[in-house]
């Protein structure tokens, strides 16, 4: 097949740049022709056989929303101007195209995002957050029409595949496919890395980890905290950019400073994912969450919530859903539990890393594969 990927990045640090990665690398192995139309690529991807239309847009670049809507005019151009005659498989990424397509993935909803009450502009009522609502609600429009003009759209997790037909993308159009994890970053360790070289707390003292963006209250690191006082022998590492959170300051006014362990932005959240005992993650929204794949892939039982999209790839074997994610005293009765028993943990760590095999970056790729060869066709 003659497939074509149209997004703006295609590399493996960033979430959907990610799955665009390893849909390209396992499409190029299996013998396929990709042309990648992006802005951002990873160019061991041209080594491996791929083609690179750059499209890097020119009038103020530095602005997102600018950057988007210049992307996707210039995306479409050069589709109508017969690119899109050559391919067997045109594959665009939320708002990228509005012109006439095969498949759209969508990672995130963006009318969702802005009926949430956690939005930016809600929390912000600054320049900051007006420049936020003026994105949410042009993206809200962009993106419907680019869902409008694809065969086919794939939502990256059961949340996102419920906010699609909020927007009205029908179900005979829908299919589902989760993202993935490279197993040979996140996996178990054993023995455990030792913590002290990673700024955590030493000793067998039971060691839980959040990680997400720790600047607003969207993820929740709030009921976090609140439930953690209640759970005396548990401490927390925290791994999220510090400056400009409200959290350090909570944690000491709580009186647990000295159980809560900030470790500002980190690039080793692979091993200090194997160096905790357990995930808490009860995200207040979130459309598909990676961090859940890579904390089971880590051997980690999970506590999340049911607004934490993603959240499905957990059984009652490796994970704790909580309906609401303030549900602090649930919450709390969660963290204990784990808290004090390692032999469940030890359980629900197998069950936790045997799931994750589900969901390797290959078995994602060659789900976008056969739904490439069904359209084609």
């Amino acid at each position: 097949m003659k497939l074509a990927i149209v997004t703006h990045n295609v590399i493996k640090g960033d979430g959907q740049g990610r799955a665009n990665y390893e849909i390209t690398r396992r499409a190029l192995e299996q013998g396929h022709s990709v042309t990648l139309v992006a802005d951002h690529i990873d160019t061991a991807l041209v080594d491996l056989g791929a083609k690179w239309i750059p499209i890097q847009p020119r009038i103020l670049r530095k602005v997102n929303l600018f950057k988007v809507y210049e992307f996707a005019k210039r995306a479409d151009t050069l589709l109508e101007k017969g690119l899109a005659r050559e391919m067997d498989v045109i594959h665009g990424y939320g708002h990228t195209l509005s012109v006439p397509h095969h498949i759209n993935t969508s990672q995130f909803v963006h009318a969702a995002w802005k009926r949430s009450p956690f939005h930016s502009a809600k929390q912000d009522k600054n320049l900051y957050g007006a420049y936020q609502w003026t994105y949410s609600t042009m993206n809200s429009k962009w993106e419907k029409v680019s869902f409008g003009q694809a065969k086919r759209v794939v939502a990256a997790s059961h949340t996102v595949y419920q906010e699609l037909q909020d927007i009205g993308v029908t179900r005979d159009r829908m299919s589902v496919v989760l993202n993935g994890v490279d197993l040979s970053e996140f996996h178990p360790a054993d023995p455990k890395p030792d913590r002290a070289s990673l700024g955590l707390p030493g000793g067998d003292t039971p060691l839980a980890v959040f990680v997400g963006d720790i600047r607003s209250p969207r993820k929740n690191l709030e009921s976090v905290l609140q439930a953690l006082v209640n759970v005396p022998n548990l401490h927390l590492a925290v791994a999220g950019r510090v400056e400009g959170s409200p959290y350090p300051k909570m944690a000491a006014d709580l009186g647990i400073a000295d159980r809560v362990f900030f470790l500002d932005f980190r690039r080793d959240v692979a091993q200090i994912l194997r160096a905790c005992d357990f995930f808490v993650f009860p995200s207040r929204y979130e459309a598909c969450a990676l961090v859940i794949l890579e904390a089971i892939a880590s051997g980690l039982p999970v506590i999340t919530a049911t607004t934490t999209g993603g959240s499905e790839v957990l059984t009652p074997e490796c994970g704790i859903l909580l309906s609401e994610s303030d549900d602090v005293p649930g919450l709390t009765r969660a963290m204990a539990e784990l808290a004090g028993d390692p032999e469940r943990r030890q359980r629900m760590s197998k069950a936790a890393w045997d799931r994750a095999q589900l969901y390797t970056w290959n078995n994602i790729a060659d789900q976008y594969l056969d739904l490439y060869r069904e359209v084609a066709a």
